[in-house]
């Protein structure tokens, strides 16, 4: 049965050929022609016609060359951008560098001097300076003293040097006297008499050289070159202590 529907579809296909390219043609089983035999008829004096090889090293300057008005034009354009581009350079202001400023600070002064500041101060800008208050911690000191006379204080001292004891002059109210330190706390310098002991130093005792004061520093926040010259008027209060930097 299956080798009958092969046969069947061989002879189909072998048909369809030789109907299709018109082998049948002669027994009356063709494909109709697609032929339009009055386009022949049609044609005008087709002898003359002539068939050209084209050179590919040449073209045709329509599509190569560009119009002068075509080529100019883009130049014109450019031109004109940058004339404008320069103009509107011209036009704008060169840019102005930003104005450098440093903070600048002077102290401590006490509260005469700091009053004396601000009445000086007065006539410079709003907002350009400012004094800030800076307490002044006191001070402690393990002192030797008060000696009668130079004589007595010159063998106090050979005596400290012998038992290798650093010491220096009091100063101030405590002359004639020495100072074997100065400490920030009392607490420091009893420590220090405590040890000063071990090495023989029996009459040496601690006081206050200092107490604790009200301090003020004067600050200025943004000086430039515009107001440094303006600060002169601040020389004769600050009291011989000179401008520095922010720390």
């Amino acid at each position: 049965m299956l080798r009958l529907a092969v046969i069947v579809l061989l002879l189909a296909n072998a048909g369809y050929y030789a109907w299709s390219q018109g082998l049948l043609k002669s027994w009356g089983l063709a494909p109709e022609e697609q032929a339009e035999p009055q386009r022949m008829d049609q044609q005008i004096r087709p002898e003359t016609l002539q068939i050209l090889r084209v050179n590919p090293g040449k073209t045709s300057p329509s599509s190569t060359g560009t119009s002068p008005s075509s080529s100019a034009a883009p130049g014109s354009s450019s031109g004109t951008a940058t004339a404008s581009n320069d103009a509107a350079s011209s036009s704008s202001p060169p840019p102005t560098a930003t104005e450098s400023a440093e903070c600048l600070q002077a102290g401590v002064f006490d509260e005469r001097q700091a009053e004396a500041l601000r009445t000086a101060a007065a006539p410079l800008p709003q907002g350009s300076w400012v004094i800030d208050p800076t307490p002044v911690p006191g001070r402690w000191m393990v002192y030797m003293g008060r000696f009668e006379d130079q004589e007595a204080l010159d063998r106090k001292r050979s005596e400290l040097r012998a038992r290798k004891v650093d010491h220096d002059r009091a100063g101030g109210t405590l002359e004639l006297g020495l100072s074997l330190g100065r400490f920030a706390s009392k607490d420091a310098a009893e420590r220090e008499l405590a040890n000063l002991a071990t090495k023989g130093v029996r009459t040496a005792r601690v006081l206050q050289e200092r107490p604790d004061t009200a301090g003020f520093t004067l600050r200025l926040p943004a000086v430039t070159d515009a107001l440094r010259p303006q600060l002169e008027v601040l020389r004769t209060a600050m009291a011989g202590k000179s401008l520095r930097n922010c720390g």
